[in-house]
């Protein structure tokens, strides 16, 4: 199975092999997700609309701790930044960067929330129901991907740290793709805060 942010060759095992449970909490509209980053903050707002279970997966990762120390494994310019691999938390598991996750799947909620520069969206297998943990936000717009990956927020502040780290120097990686940072981005901790708190 692989883990893709599009629908072409390029893409990465995911080993994970069961579903989650429904997550119980309400998502709530007025909590952002602040992703601190080595090169700067993103800040996402949620769809609360459009993808609840996804939204309160992701809150759920982040209050736990589970992207802290992870890293962007894959940019491919002009069109995302992938991360969210717990194997990208170890330099030694480099070969196996992007086939990572929670140990779990969600069920995909496909939505008409397109994917626009600075959308995030759950990166899966082919199977639209095996996201995990692993996000990837949009450097541009991508039709293509539009009702086959699953929107759950926009930036609204970091536009410029999105632009850096979609620029940060890439080699190819191990399927040939140009898409292997030639140096580490970190998510140091993502932060679930209410909206009023980063205005």
């Amino acid at each position: 199975m692989k883990l893709t942010a599009l629908c072409i060759v390029t893409t990465f095992a995911l080993t994970t092999t069961h579903m989650a449970q429904t997550p119980t909490t309400t998502a709530s509209a007025n909590e952002v997700a602040v992703i601190k980053t080595s090169e700067g903050d993103l800040i996402v707002q949620f769809w609360t609309d459009a993808a609840p279970n996804t939204i309160d997966n992701f809150k759920k990762l982040a209050r736990s701790g589970f992207y802290n120390g992870t890293i962007f494994h894959r940019i491919v310019k002009g069109f995302m930044i992938q991360g969210g691999d717990p194997n990208s938390k170890d330099r030694s598991k480099e070969d196996r960067y992007g086939e990572g996750g929670p140990g779990y799947k969600i069920k995909a909620e496909f939505n008409d929330h397109p994917h626009e520069r600075g959308v995030i969206s759950m990166a899966r297998e082919p199977n639209p129901d095996s996201a995990g943990s692993q996000f990837f936000i949009c450097l541009a717009a991508v039709p293509r991907l539009d009702h086959q990956y699953t929107t759950f927020g926009k930036l609204i502040k970091g536009d410029e740290v999105l632009e850096k780290i979609g620029n940060t120097p890439v080699t190819r990686n191990s399927m040939g793709e140009m898409s292997k940072p030639t140096k580490r981005v970190t998510i140091e901790k993502i932060d679930i805060v209410p909206a009023d708190s980063v205005k």
